[in-house]
């Protein structure tokens, strides 16, 4: 796949950075950065930051000095300004009105959006628990709900396309239950390709549910594990998006298929300012939200019978077509893990990417 040139500057800091990974070790590398820092260049930088990019802080149990476990939304979006960050998605669940109260608050002190993340309402005695979340996230000055209608993944979670299916069918309708909430509340509920849906299929969904109300979070790369084009997915899906979860993947070829990595933006395989600039035709106010997880590289076993179980969207053209852009677009080096790390060194390296990420969003995005 081209990929732009990347500023002189820019990519020199982007080479010296493989580099130093190659003669150094991860963790030293990333605890000798000092944190938290505002350079000049991130400064009034308007992506946002989802929750799921700290990862390894929300909620944590170190007791790190240099990087506080984040225990609520609103600790979690002081330090996102810090760094220069527009706004955050964050999980709204369990939030009472007194706490949204002080999230909108917060926010229009830092001058910052939000977007809230919400779960499904699985049945028709969750909607009542589903509208009092709506409400409270309305009232913390979120207007979009971001929602995923399946936690893990689709070739590892199902063993038959019967399976698959009833989960399809149960996934239609909690959307379905959500949407007169949303209308009510004129929110709009975002609802996410996690690797679950291939591009058609959510597409077709959305258009099923009929509804001004709901659309779709555009994950830039969930779908490169269903060996979907990550630019075909963005042109898909874009017309329909509300939000996005900006993100670039690495890949590299292993036994049973390949690895897949979310790397640091502009080291990866996806058209980003192309991307960008598709997700702003079709929705001029559209935020972009990075997630940005620093994990170890997620097995897509494409080369096993099990993995297609569920799967009717591909000939085999196409998959020839993106086997060989993925065998072309090798990950140069070391793709990103944590594995055998202190959690202080994941701290810092995933702080680490997460900086690097708003840098090449300021200077090659221009967010």
């Amino acid at each position: 796949m081209a990929k732009q040139n990347l500023p002189r500057s820019l990519s020199s800091s982007r080479r010296d950075r493989r580099d130093f990974l190659r003669s150094a070790s991860l963790g030293a590398m990333a605890l000798a950065i000092p944190f938290p820092v505002l350079p000049d260049f991130l400064k009034n930088a308007s992506m946002g930051i989802v929750v799921h990019s700290y990862a390894s802080r929300w909620h944590s149990k170190s007791e790190s000095e240099k990087f506080p476990a984040f225990t609520d939304a609103i600790s979690l979006m002081e330090h996102c300004k810090s760094i220069g960050a527009g706004g955050i998605q964050v999980t709204v669940g369990g939030w009472s009105s007194d706490f949204g109260a002080k999230v909108r608050a917060k926010r229009e002190e830092l001058d910052m959006y939000l977007e809230g993340s919400i779960a499904l309402p699985q049945d028709l005695g969750k909607v009542p628990d589903f509208e009092r979340e709506v409400i409270v996230a309305k009232e913390s000055g979120a207007s979009i709900l971001r929602t995923a209608c399946l936690s893990g993944r689709r070739y590892t979670n199902f063993t038959s396309k019967e399976d698959f299916l009833m989960f399809k069918e149960n996934a239609i309708r909690s959307i379905e239950l959500a949407e007169p909430i949303m209308r009510k509340h004129k929110m709009k509920l975002a609802v996410e390709n996690h690797k679950d849906w291939t591009a058609q299929e959510l597409k077709q969904i959305i258009q099923s549910v009929g509804s001004e109300w709901v659309g779709v979070t555009l994950d830039f790369g969930n779908n490169v594990s269903f060996m979907e084009n990550p630019m075909e997915v963005i042109q898909t899906l874009a017309p329909c998006a509300f939000s996005t979860h900006v993100k670039d993947m690495g890949v590299q070829n292993y036994s049973d298929g390949f690895l897949l990595s979310e790397v640091p933006l502009g080291e990866g395989i996806v058209d980003l300012p192309t991307a960008v600039e598709i997700c702003r035709k079709h929705n001029p106010a559209i935020n972009f939200n990075l997630e940005m997880i620093t994990r170890d590289p997620l097995e897509i076993p494409v080369l096993t019978e099990s993995y297609w179980t569920t799967f009717e969207h591909l000939s085999g053209l196409d998959v020839c077509k993106m086997q060989r852009m993925l065998d072309e677009n090798q990950f140069k080096g070391e793709l990103p893990r944590v594995a055998g790390l202190s959690q202080e060194e994941q701290l810092a390296f995933e702080e680490s990417n997460i900086l690097e990420c708003l840098q090449y969003s300021r200077e090659s995005l221009k967010l």
